[in-house]
């Protein structure tokens, strides 16, 4: 690791499952004024009671279907899908139904993933806090494949019996959720079950805050006979057992990161912590190679505050997306330009309008269409959220 400072015996029983992955209100996040819902859609594979009442007991958060809320009460069985040493999305999320389901699906289920995105952190210009900033940007289209839609985002909470509380977020399409899925009558919410493998940011109870962004290169596979880990049980584990960046780091230097199959891109983490602490996760090729494979960590520098879609490392100059490259240049100059005006210092209204500053429409390039906006304050343990780029009306959340 570069620092700088400045399992399958059972498959034939699965099916196959793609799943690629990316007004303010100041109430409690159980004082919404959402709507109480009953679905009547089915929930094929789950016979457990207390695995039904978790599922039926989501919220509408805006009362349209396009923000909802879970509590996930059930174990999700961490420790042994780390030791499964499964990285390839379609068989992890084979191995959650195998795990989590209590009957085995006889129809396959598709779901698509991504992640675009721009990140930042911040202290607080009016007090001790400090805030992390992130869009997360991916556009979908609909089933003809010629009209954007925008996600079902899904707020999930978790509090594992041996692991720390965390709130993290869930684009519902990379499910195959779409907006209203759950009372449209036909959506079998069975596959529920694996929202905690699904996440793309969050915050856990000690500050810790992670996301993940997309990267127009190879994808990452390192070789060095350690166990196998993926983009989102890698956010899942740190969610889970990291209370800060630098336990984070040494937590992923003890796998092997291999991001196949975890969509059309590789990845980049964007992470902060409650002591203000910050860092940019890479996996960049080495000499010789053409795959990415070397682990580099960037921190301690204030241009290193701000991270979109390309390469931070001077060791990817040239790439496709190296230091240089077009893929989220205009969005990373605003966000460098309005801390570097400001002393890398935001108050927690002005750090929302750099987030609206680079939020984007769907347009032709993948990595647009914002479909929220995270503005976590580490210190306090709370998540601001915007959807859609509505950023008159926001929802907040605490991790209790």
């Amino acid at each position: 690791m570069r620092t700088h400072y400045s399992f399958f015996h059972w498959m034939p029983l699965a099916f196959a499952m793609m799943v690629v992955f990316t007004a303010v209100s100041c109430k409690d996040d159980d004082d919404f004024d959402d709507k109480d819902i009953i679905t009547k859609n089915k929930i094929a594979y789950i016979t457990d009671a207390d695995k039904l009442a978790m599922i039926r007991s989501m919220k509408d958060l805006d009362g349209n279907g396009r923000l909802y809320e879970i509590h996930y009460t059930a174990d999700y069985k961490l420790d042994q899908v780390l030791k499964a040493n499964i990285t390839e999305t379609n068989a992890l999320f084979q191995y959650i139904a195998y795990l989590l389901y209590d009957s085995i699906p006889t129809k396959s289920q598709q779901v698509a993933l991504g992640a675009g995105c721009s990140a930042f952190a911040v202290p607080d210009a009016e007090s001790t806090d400090f805030l992390m900033g992130r869009n997360y940007d991916y556009r979908h289209f609909d089933k003809t494949g010629t009209s954007y839609v925008p996600t079902a985002a899904i707020l999930v909470h978790t509090a594992p019996a041996n692991g720390k509380k965390s709130i993290s977020m869930v684009d519902g399409l990379n499910m195959g959720f779409q907006q209203g899925f759950y009372t449209d009558g036909n959506t079998d919410l069975s596959l529920m079950m694996g929202l905690p493998y699904a996440a793309l940011d969050g915050i856990n109870e000690d500050g810790f805050a992670i996301g993940v962004l997309a990267l127009n290169e190879k994808q990452t596979c390192q070789e060095t006979g350690k166990s196998r880990i993926s983009t989102t049980v890698a956010i899942r584990m740190l969610l889970d057992r990291a209370s800060t960046v630098k336990e984070a780091v040494k937590m992923l230097k003890e796998y092997d990161m291999d991001m196949r199959g975890n969509g059309r891109s590789n990845y980049h983490f964007f992470m902060a912590d409650a002591t203000g602490d910050y860092a940019i996760v890479e996996y960049t090729i080495p000499n010789g190679d053409s795959i990415p494979r070397v682990m580099e960590v960037f921190t301690g520098n204030d241009t290193l505050r701000c991270v979109t879609n390309f390469y931070v490392s001077p060791t990817m100059a040239g790439t496709t997306d190296g230091w240089g490259s077009e893929h989220g240049k205009v969005r990373y100059e605003t966000m460098r330009d309005t801390l570097f005006a400001k002393n890398y210092t935001l108050n927690d209204n002005e750090a929302m309008d750099l987030l609206e500053a680079v939020s984007q429409p769907p347009t032709e390039e993948l990595t647009s269409q914002t479909q929220w906006s995270s503005l976590y304050n580490l210190t306090e343990k709370t998540l601001k959220l915007a959807i859609l780029r509505e950023y008159g009306k926001k929802y907040e959340f605490k991790v209790k």
